[in-house]
């Protein structure tokens, strides 16, 4: 049994995009980072990587007149604009919120008659959310050609 292309197609995107992650932070950074493979946000955007992908794929199995296309189309729309709208916000709240607590911290620290020991344990928040408009730009990018190099390599059902 062959695994549908347009599965295929966006389930390997979204790796392939999460392994890139890797030496490309240490490309930049000069850090080997490997728990990037797990993380979201970042250079290139794997969701969008996987929208575009599967959305490629559908219009080159199904046309861009389908109806699977139009509904792939939208969803990719909405993917890519909450990257870098809604969860890009919120990863820069994160950032505000966690300096907020660091502060907060070392003012208890110098107020030794409160006990407010249980605040310390406090987990950070998670800042690297949503990504910045070239970051899903390469996301899309990266995709696409992801999916239309599947599309000359993959098996189709001979009819």
């Amino acid at each position: 049994m062959v695994i549908s292309y347009p599965i295929l197609a966006a389930l390997l995107a979204s790796l392939l995009a999460q392994v890139i992650k890797i030496p490309l932070h240490y490309i930049k950074k000069r850090e080997w980072k490997f728990e990037l493979f797990f993380s979201t946000g970042g250079m290139p955007s794997s969701h969008t990587a996987t929208v575009v992908s599967l959305t490629t794929a559908m219009a080159l199995t199904e046309g861009i007149q389908s109806n699977a296309f139009a509904i792939s189309l939208i969803l990719t729309i909405i993917v890519m604009h909450d990257a870098t709208g809604v969860r890009r916000q919120a990863g820069q709240h994160a950032v505000a919120l966690n300096q907020m607590a660091k502060d907060f911290q070392q003012l208890v620290g110098t107020l030794k008659h409160h006990n407010l020991n249980n605040y310390e344990k406090r987990e950070q928040l998670k800042e690297l959310l949503g990504h910045k408009p070239l970051e899903v730009f390469f996301g899309a990018l990266f995709g696409l050609i992801v999916g239309l190099i599947l599309y000359s390599f993959y098996p189709f059902p001979k009819a």
